[in-house]
């Protein structure tokens, strides 16, 4: 992977800076918003540092719109981004993973220009267990002659998002980003409580020796992914002629920062255990922002049949296949997709 390491201590806010002022890629109330996302995600590390400590490991007792069970920290983190990004006057509206529906800005707060959408915190099943887990958020901008906010007003194509980003809580806490400009990362130096600029233009090899997918659903793949994996897993003796190693820590931030640092491919396919549905991780919450990194890296990313940027989505919280990373491999199960079609 050919990245840079800044010289000199950059903090995110003198990088934002230099991004409006010198490269004319950002506005002033973007460069605003992504601050106060970035402030949102050191609040939540502190509240996943803590851990049983603050008592807010396991179950929070309810279920979200995909009826799925929340833990603790999925509400906590869900009410700090809300709480953070709803009076600054940079946005419009904003829609959550965890959330039924949009959140339209009070009217007692001026009203922005931007939509905001999250998952505010990706790879819950990792909570209890101490593993690395994240958040992922996107910005859009909001159609000019939008009037009021509805979800409509959110779904536009993922080459529409104006910047996206993730932030990993791991063993230290990263703060990954792009507006366009390439894919820039950030370090939470806790001591002095600022993002730190650590690694500059990150790009993800074209070729890769490592592949992320949940093994156990093998047997629901559709034959394009099941082709694909056979090939991996017969190493130097198959038509691949080399050995791949298999990655999978459940939580997509993480999955997706591994390829981002040394170069992979990330597989989450459609199944036939639910032939109705395209796919099983959120294209706008997940999908759109992680392919607009990833493309931004030198990566590519598609379901399968289209690039996943292209997708027009037709409601809020639909679903897609994501096969995302070393632009090769992609390239290859997407071509074993399109032969099979």
């Amino acid at each position: 992977m050919k990245t840079s390491v800044p010289n000199r201590r950059t903090s995110l806010t003198q990088f934002l800076v230099e991004q409006q002022r010198s490269a004319n890629a950002i506005q002033p109330e973007l460069r605003l918003l992504i601050e106060v996302v970035a402030r949102a995600c050191k609040a939540i590390a502190v509240n996943v540092g803590k851990g049983a400590l603050a008592g807010v490991l396991g179950s929070a007792g309810t279920e979200n719109v995909q009826g799925e069970t929340q833990k603790k920290l999925d509400v906590i983190s869900n009410d700090i981004l809300m709480e953070a990004n709803e009076w600054g006057g940079h946005l419009a509206g904003m829609a959550s993973e965890e959330m039924e529906t949009i959140h339209e800005i009070p009217n007692r707060y001026p009203k922005g220009e931007y939509l905001l959408l999250f998952d505010p915190l990706d790879g819950s099943s990792n909570i209890d267990v101490n593993v690395s887990i994240g958040t992922i958020f996107s910005v859009l901008k909001a159609p000019e002659a939008m009037g009021e906010v509805t979800e409509k007003s959110f779904l536009l194509a993922g080459t529409m998002q104006v910047a996206a980003g993730y932030a990993v809580y791991g063993p230290t806490t990263v703060f990954v980003l792009t507006v366009g400009t390439g894919v820039h990362c950030f370090t939470l130096d806790r001591e002095m409580g600022s993002w730190v600029l650590t690694q500059s233009n990150m790009m993800i090899p074209e070729e890769t020796q490592e592949f992320a997918i949940n093994m156990s659903n093998m047997r629901h793949w559709e034959p394009p992914v099941k082709r694909y994996i056979d090939e991996l897993l017969l190493g130097k003796t198959g038509p691949r002629a080399k050995d791949f190693n298999m990655r999978w820590v459940a939580s997509m931030v993480a999955d997706v920062h591994r390829i981002l640092t040394r170069g992979g491919v990330f597989l989450y396919p459609r199944d036939k255990r639910e032939p109705d549905k395209p796919g099983k991780l959120r294209l706008m919450y997940e999908a759109n922002p992680m392919s607009f990194i990833v493309e931004q890296a030198g990566g590519a990313a598609t379901n399968g049949r289209q690039r996943i940027l292209d997708v027009q989505p037709s409601q809020l919280h639909e679903r897609v296949s994501v096969i995302l990373g070393s632009k090769r491999e992609v390239e290859l199960v997407t071509r074993y997709h399109t032969e099979t079609a």
